[in-house]
């Protein structure tokens, strides 16, 4: 069994920067990859960022590339997504997930398992 827990959401006004942290526990392999994901009210879950757990190949969607940046910590089983430069329109859930694979990374169906969420509010 695998527990994801986030941590980090806040308020912050735009332009201003969050980091979240998503702490990871259980049994999982190196060929997976962790994502981060959110979803705004009335809107549907979006794809946000993915990295292998190996730490390579960083994706990111369109809206965040260039302000958001993941990574993760080996050591610590710790995957963090730093925001900056935060816009109103990134106020939403975030959520990070667990994917068994490398695949087809921006789809939520590929995760197996997800965090609770943390709340990131970005005031204009």
């Amino acid at each position: 069994q695998v527990q994801l827990v986030e941590s980090g959401g806040g308020l912050v006004q735009a332009g201003g920067s969050l980091r979240l942290s998503c702490a990871a526990s259980g049994r999982f392999t190196g060929s997976s990859a962790m994502g981060w994901f959110r979803q705004a009210p009335g809107n549907e879950r979006e794809f946000v960022a993915t990295i292998t757990w190996t730490g390579a190949y960083p994706y990111y969607a369109d809206s965040v590339k260039g302000r958001f940046t993941i990574s993760r910590d080996y050591a610590k089983n710790t995957v963090y997504l730093q925001m900056n430069s935060l816009k109103p329109e990134d106020t939403a859930v975030y959520y990070c997930a667990l994917a068994p694979s490398n695949w087809n990374l921006a789809a939520s169906r590929t995760y197996d398992y997800w965090g609770q969420g943390t709340q990131v509010t970005v005031s204009s």
